[in-house]
């Protein structure tokens, strides 16, 4: 274990250090090609910033209206049915919009529940088999200006369905219901 944390402490700087030296053996202007990447960054953050504040803003409008609970009122008697817990379906329904959300309702779940209980490792191996697809697609799409994500979102939340699902499958099979 001492081998993955030394190299883990070492891998960047020494990753810097070959970006280093092979722009030097080029005899490329080092330092203003980094300053160039620095205005390149600051201005892809502001660009990100509309699409970030909106995403936010709707996440607090659908949990704060409730609409969010009556969702999953109506849809928990059938995910019941497929073997998945009711306390797991907000994070199910939240993890594909926002990642913080979700490690929120990850590390309630985990609170309430105990880390070794089915709940607790289904939440995590759940949070670790899903990504936020709404927020990739909203800042990082937005970000390059691709306006049709149609087919992208269909992928990617057909990728958090099977990610829920083999969470659920390979959460039973190892640790039991």
């Amino acid at each position: 274990m001492s081998l993955f944390t030394t190299a883990s402490i070492w891998i960047i700087p020494c990753l810097i250090l070959v970006v280093l030296a092979i722009a030097t053996a080029k005899k490329l202007p080092t330092y203003e090609l980094f300053v160039d990447g620095g205005k390149e960054g600051i201005s892809l953050a502001i660009s990100i910033l509309p699409f970030l504040l909106g995403m936010l803003v709707s996440i607090s409008i659908l949990r704060a209206s409730g609409a969010l609970d009556a969702l999953i009122g109506l849809i928990t008697p059938f995910l019941s049915f497929l073997g998945m817990p009711a306390d797991i379906v907000p994070l199910a329904l939240v993890r594909p919009i926002s990642g913080t959300a979700a490690l929120g309702m990850t590390t309630e779940l985990i609170a309430t529940h105990g880390p070794d209980s089915f709940i607790g490792r289904l939440a995590s191996v759940l949070q670790g088999s899903t990504d936020t697809t709404f927020y990739v697609l909203t800042v990082y799409f937005g970000a390059v200006g691709i306006r049709k994500m149609g087919d992208a979102l269909k992928v990617g939340l057909l990728a958090d369905v099977i990610g829920i699902m083999a969470s659920i499958i390979v959460v039973t099979i190892i640790f039991g219901a």
